[in-house]
């Protein structure tokens, strides 16, 4: 089992327009909402793809009925946030091919200590059974740096591998924490160290104490940068939404960490193919054609290997 952790949930509301006109009335379809947060999407995908995921995640008290049905595929524990509405992040898609997607997200509202014990109450009792666990999101304002590290430390005795995709400060603290694997993109990676380079800022955050750091890149791919090298992926470039994509692929390396694997190419080769079939979703947590196609499309280049 997967068990991934989703610190500040959304609901997620995506609208679809032609063209917005922006200062003007814009009429749209019926919105979409759904149970979301990056740590949500992964286990959603992975349940699509036949892998054993267990959600978790704290609610606000009038969203958690709604995020109970919608999460119903997929095994979950909602932890009720009796004091906080849950946040809400809104998709804007422009065009039918998602030529343009515009995100307003609220930063949420922060969360007590007792919710964060409860939740990592469910999270120990769940990970006797897990192989990997995913910490997946944003934190709410306000969150200590020591609930993190509670959380890593558990998977560190569970003896099992961390996958984290956070930011800022938080990317930094798992690293220092051994996190064995941090998926920041670029503009991440680069708030949280200063540095342009993404190789140079990479391994920055091995020589922190991560395993491995891999960086999206958008349409120019990712980067997998380990203490075995630097490999470099990238596909042909497709138009569709890219809100899910960096989800798919997070999903994609925890499956693999889940089941021992430690090929680099072959980890960043799947996790670009998921990346890239999410694009023809209409929403984040999903893969909306199938990877296998794609994955024969996929170019890995070795940009350094130790001597």
């Amino acid at each position: 089992m997967i068990l991934t952790v989703t610190p500040n949930p959304a609901l997620d509301i995506t609208m679809r327009v032609s063209e917005v006109e922006w200062g003007e009335t814009n009429r749209v379809a019926a919105s979409v909402r759904r149970a979301g947060g990056k740590g949500l999407n992964v286990a959603r995908v992975l349940t699509q793809q036949r892998e054993h995921a267990h959600a978790i995640a704290p609610v606000g008290a009038d969203d958690l009925g709604f995020f109970d049905r919608d999460l119903a595929a997929v095994p979950h524990t909602l932890i009720l946030d009796p004091a906080n509405p849950t946040r809400r992040s809104i998709a804007v898609v422009e065009g039918s091919g998602a030529h343009r997607v515009t995100l307003f997200n609220e930063a949420g509202h922060p969360t007590g200590d007792a919710v964060w014990s409860n939740l990592i109450a469910a999270a120990q009792e769940l990970l006797p059974e897990a192989r990997c666990l995913v910490v997946s999101g944003s934190t709410p304002p306000g969150f200590p740096p020591e609930r993190l590290r509670t959380l890593i430390a558990a998977a560190a005795e569970a003896d099992i591998p961390l996958v984290a995709d956070l930011s800022a400060g938080d990317l930094l603290l798992a690293a220092e924490c051994g996190a064995t694997l941090l998926k920041p993109n670029r503009r991440e990676l680069r708030e949280a160290t200063g540095e342009e380079d993404p190789v140079v800022a990479a391994r920055g955050l091995i020589d922190r104490g991560a395993g491995s750091v891999v960086v999206s890149l958008g349409e120019d791919g990712m980067l997998l940068v380990a203490a075995d090298g630097t490999r470099h992926g990238r596909s042909p470039v497709r138009l569709g939404n890219p809100t899910g994509a960096g989800d798919a692929a997070v999903a994609s390396f925890a499956a693999h960490l889940a089941d021992g694997t430690t090929d680099g190419g072959l980890m960043i080769a799947r996790a670009i193919a998921w990346a890239t079939a999410s694009l023809a979703a209409p929403e984040a947590g999903l893969l909306g054609a199938d990877p296998d196609p794609i994955l024969a499309e996929i170019t890995v280049d070795d940009l350094w290997s130790p001597a």
